[in-house]
């Protein structure tokens, strides 16, 4: 709702979504108006909604695992069944080699656990808004909570995944290397850039056009073959056009291919390639919070 010129008896303050029209005597109203700024986060206010923050997070966390047998470990047996479906057809059969010298099975774990946290984020980010099309719809808080919070319910689901990775290191003979563990930070933040990035951009675009949410598991199952997860870079350096392409336009190939020379220590951290990544990784969240913002007022009516 756009407010008019604020009379003598109103005071200003600038929010997430504009500015907030604060009527001296009545200190709990407030009209909110349009943001004048797309790509502006009022960083104060979305600390304020923390807890609803968390609120989505844990939702979306137990809503994922409510009432299944297993639960939390549907999350291992994921990764762990590809893993062992994508060895036998990719190893033993096509003969698709690690390319570091490392055990194969443990080379594409790697790959897979930052993949499967990509793709769920950039998917489950995707559609947040119109699976929250009730709450949207009703009440008032920072739109970018939504999304946002899907990149924390990944990260759970990542870390339990993981614990398998440390019992391959184990079996195998490796031990994660000091450099590894010491960039992990920067590879999860560049992750996270990437997948919400992408995910904010679709996530608007879905509201407007529904062939989003059927086209995207189209999309992703593709953009797995034009990512490292099942095969090395060193693949490619026969193709240094694609190969190239790959590093620009697909961030998550830089974060894959480092994250295993950084963790099993076959290879050295290629910083250039990491770079690239975080630097294209930024560009592309950047880019998608620009939309969201830009079309953010938008989201009540259409939905």
């Amino acid at each position: 709702m756009r407010a008019g010129r604020a009379s003598d008896g109103v005071a200003k303050r600038r929010s997430l979504t504009g500015v907030f029209e604060k009527p001296m005597n009545q200190p709990n109203d407030f009209v909110i108006v349009p943001p004048t700024r797309y790509i502006s986060v009022n960083w104060a206010e979305l600390w304020r909604y923390r807890d609803l923050f968390l609120v989505f997070a844990w939702r979306d966390i137990s809503v994922r695992y409510k009432q299944t047998l297993l639960g939390v470990l549907w999350a291992i047996f994921q990764p762990l069944i590809t893993m062992v479906i994508f060895t036998f057809i990719f190893n033993r059969v096509a003969k698709i080699e690690s390319g570091d010298g490392s055990p194969y099975p443990i080379f594409l774990y790697v790959g897979l656990l930052l993949w499967q946290y990509f793709s769920g984020t950039l998917t489950n980010a995707s559609n947040s808004m119109v699976t929250n099309a009730g709450i949207i719809q009703k009440v008032y808080f920072p739109r970018l909570i939504i999304p946002a919070s899907t990149a924390v319910t990944g990260l759970v689901d990542l870390a339990v995944a993981s614990v398998v990775l440390i019992g391959m290191m184990v079996h195998y003979g490796y031990y994660p290397y000091l450099t590894g563990v010491l960039i992990l930070p920067l590879l999860l933040s560049t992750a996270v850039l990437a997948s919400l990035g992408v995910g904010l951009f679709l996530a608007s675009l879905n509201i407007k056009f529904r062939d989003v949410r059927y086209a995207l598991p189209f999309v992703i199952q593709i953009m797995m073959y034009v990512t490292p997860v099942i095969y090395p870079v060193s693949m490619l350096d026969n193709h240094p056009v694609v190969k190239t392409l790959m590093l620009w336009l697909n961030p998550i190939s830089g974060v894959i291919s480092n994250a295993r020379a950084g963790l099993l220590g076959t290879a050295p951290v290629d910083w250039g390639v990491l770079g690239i990544s975080a630097f294209t990784s930024v560009l592309f969240f950047f880019f998608g919070l620009y939309y969201f913002r830009a079309t953010e007022r938008y989201f009540a009516d259409i939905i």
